[in-house]
């Protein structure tokens, strides 16, 4: 039995693009933690779903389908409006490179998620963030103990 146009439109609309299931699965880890962080931040190029925004960490919780998880196989899987759906998911795996690019130029770190690591590997997840998170404030303490060699007069 195929859906009417009626039912593809409703279910298309009530896809979230932030608070998604496994956002919120991460983001409840994550504060259990002790982490705290800025969610969808507009102010953050890409508007991460999680961000650290004094230790310059980026965190997107990608979903498999809008993503294009495994597209070189998956794309064949799309029965009906072909001409419409691969060149949507192609656009956002740009742009999801794109993001990356810039905030990684602009001396941020990207991590990415698909949504089946979050359900199926959250405690992995949630590591990889506090390991980022540890990398990263070494590094601040390695800068802050530099010393400042100058022209001296």
């Amino acid at each position: 039995m195929s859906k009417t146009q009626e039912q593809i439109h409703y279910n298309m609309q009530q896809v979230k693009n932030k608070d998604s299931k496994i956002e919120l699965l991460l983001r409840k880890a994550l504060w259990q933690k002790g982490l705290r962080y800025r969610k969808n931040v507009k102010s953050v190029f890409g508007h991460p779903d999680i961000a650290f925004i004094g230790k310059k960490v980026a965190v997107f919780c990608d979903s498999e389908f809008w993503h294009g998880y495994d597209w070189e196989h998956r794309k064949e899987d799309f029965k009906v409006r072909q001409d419409f759906w691969i060149p949507k998911i192609e656009r956002n795996r740009k742009r999801d490179r794109e993001v990356n690019e810039k905030l990684i130029n602009d001396g941020w770190v990207v991590l990415r998620f698909w949504g089946k690591e979050i359900k199926n590997n959250l405690e992995n997840c949630v590591s990889q963030i506090i390991k980022m998170l540890n990398d990263r404030k070494t590094e601040e303490i390695a800068d802050a103990c530099k010393p400042n060699i100058g022209t001296i007069l």
